[in-house]
């Protein structure tokens, strides 16, 4: 029982330390975009991690929910609730087209047909009416909450953070319920989940669709944050983005995608600020230019993460900690 609760209590503890950072001075639209693409990196890695299954087209249903939920808050005025009802419904259903089609193969070949969907609702996405092409959805409201006015930064924060929890709640009970176990075993070896009965497609297809669900859950919160949905949300890029996330933090841990996500947006974000601060310090002015080299910069830290930490910075971590208890 003590093993457990004590990552549960761990959880609560990280999720009440991020509740107070808006009391501390942190930048609460920062914070929620975070939270946003940590929401999308924990549902890629239910598919990867737990399942095994690496999809090159996540981005699909990060986009399809942006737009769709944009187009319900702004156009049909839709309350918030609905509205990320509607992108995740979207998602889902692209999930389930995508998943039917793909999870007929298997390795490379699932991966490069997930890719190529991806890229062909992309096109869609650059031509349709309602995307606004390559100018994005603008000026999507935030609207009220259950009765909540969101035009509040604070206010909002809160919301997603609640939002983040439940999510994070229930890809926690999906991992460790007999499902998950499923998965797992399919992971580890398909061919024995085969050989003892399990609809190994059925359970493929099921896990597929709860990954897009909640990357389109993820790509919604974030239009009802940032305001805009835009073509990077759906393109292939954003897919690598997000394998990148996991990979940083710990592919098949619970934790690992929410600080690779961090890790990768704050370089996004702040790597301008530290290269200006380098240069200063320093007087090399190459610093100056950091902030226009972050692709640069996390393809280092992905060369340095996959000779060096091998397992993730989370998963080397849990890694330490397990090999001194038994030592």
């Amino acid at each position: 029982m003590t093993a457990v609760r004590s990552p549960l209590i761990g959880y609560a503890v990280l999720f009440a330390a991020v509740a107070l950072l808006p009391a501390i001075g942190a930048y609460p639209i920062f914070v929620m975009k975070v939270m946003c693409y940590a929401l999308f990196a924990c549902a890629f890695n239910l598919l990867i991690g737990f399942t095994g299954l690496l999809s090159f087209g996540h981005a699909a249903f990060l986009g399809t929910a942006a737009y769709c939920a944009g187009h319900a808050l702004k156009v049909w005025g839709l309350p918030a609730p609905m509205g990320l009802l509607v992108g995740t419904g979207a998602a889902a259903i692209v999930g389930l087209g995508f998943g039917w089609l793909a999870i007929r193969r298997s390795g490379i070949y699932f991966s490069m047909i997930t890719l190529a969907l991806a890229q062909m609702l992309f096109f869609v996405f650059l031509q349709a009416p309602f995307t606004y092409g390559e100018d994005g959805l603008q000026g999507v409201p935030r609207g009220n909450f259950l009765g909540l006015d969101l035009s509040s930064d604070l206010t909002l924060y809160y919301v997603v953070l609640g939002i983040f929890i439940a999510a994070f709640w229930l890809i926690y009970r999906t991992v460790h319920s007999p499902f998950g176990q499923v998965l797992t075993s399919i992971r580890e070896n398909e061919a024995r989940a085969v050989s003892l009965g399990y609809d190994v497609e059925r359970f493929k297809l099921v896990a597929f669709v709860l990954s897009a669900a909640l990357a389109g859950l993820a790509g919604a919160t974030k239009t009802l944050v940032l305001g805009f949905a835009t073509l990077s949300d759906a393109v292939w890029t954003t897919s690598g983005l997000v394998i990148l996330m996991t990979l940083v933090g710990g592919m098949g841990t619970m934790i690992g995608p929410i600080v690779g996500a961090l890790i990768i947006i704050a370089l996004e974000n702040k790597i301008g600020n530290l290269g200006r601060a380098l240069a200063e310090m320093t007087g090399v002015e190459w610093f100056n230019t950091l902030g226009e080299s972050v692709t640069l910069v996390t393809g280092l830290i992905f060369i340095v993460c996959v000779l060096a930490f091998r397992r993730g910075i989370v998963g080397e971590l849990h890694h330490f900690v397990t090999r001194k208890r038994k030592a």
